[in-house]
């Protein structure tokens, strides 16, 4: 199982990103995946979850209307469009597999940084 993560980078308060999250290894369609991020001294905490098999999607609160999570299916990769950006939204993002509905992860992908300045 493979999980790339990539479109991060900086962006000014009020900016947006897509995050991408290519995925291989699995069959795609079995599995959901989810978005996280940790920020410096803080904990990991969930972002953002699709479950591929349905479309069901699943968000922190903290996203409050601001970020939306896709899936490609041709491509295997999930997006995570973040609009309206914090600087709170700095961290770095990492997106994981779930085979159990986004309750339990099972592989991660490295992280790909997110900076918002002020």
């Amino acid at each position: 199982v493979q999980l790339q993560a990539s479109g991060g980078g900086l962006v000014q308060t009020g900016g947006s990103l897509r995050l991408s999250c290519a995925a291989s290894g699995f069959t795609f369609d079995d599995y959901a995946i989810g978005w996280f991020r940790q920020a410096p001294g803080k904990e990991r905490e969930g972002v953002a979850c699709i479950v591929r098999s349905d479309g069901r999607t699943y968000y922190g609160d903290f996203v409050k209307g601001r970020f939306t999570i896709s899936s490609d299916n041709a491509k295997n990769t999930v997006y995570l469009q973040m609009n309206s950006l914090k600087p709170e939204d700095t961290a770095v993002y990492y997106c994981a597999t779930s085979s159990n509905y986004c309750q339990v992860y099972d592989y991660w992908g490295q992280g790909t940084q997110v900076t918002v300045s002020s």
